[in-house]
């Protein structure tokens, strides 16, 4: 499994995005899928996820509110819709995952098998 994150650049306090990740080498239709940022000190938070089955997504605190994560399974891809965003949302940010597993729930947590290469966002007036 591959994955490809696009859509990072530079926006103004405020701002937002959408975040792509691509996948291939297999179906994204088992797998649970992770957003982390890390940041310029490599510190690395979890954004939120998206469970395997159905539509379940969790969020970090820092994500809460602003954050939509979703998923076309169709083109293989989930995305991070980022609104409202805020200098401490400045970061390279990663898709991850583990192993395809059926399961309807998710947390996030800053530790998997499976990273893209990152996109950058920066945020700054």
């Amino acid at each position: 499994l591959q994955l490809v994150e696009s859509g990072g650049a530079s926006v103004q306090p405020g701002g937002s995005l959408r975040l792509s990740c691509t996948a291939s080498g297999d179906k994204l239709d088992y797998y649970s899928i992770a957003w982390v940022r890390q940041s310029s000190s490599n510190q690395r938070t979890g954004v939120g996820c998206i469970a395997s089955i159905g539509n379940y997504t969790h969020y970090g605190d820092s994500g809460k509110g602003r954050f939509t994560i979703s998923r076309d399974k169709s083109k293989n891809m989930v995305f991070l819709q980022m609104n409202n965003l805020q200098p401490e949302d400045t970061g390279v940010y990663y898709c991850a995952t583990d192993f395809p597993r059926e399961t309807h729930t998710c947390t996030v947590t800053t530790g998997y098998f499976h990273w893209g290469q990152g996109t950058q966002v920066t945020v700054s007036s």
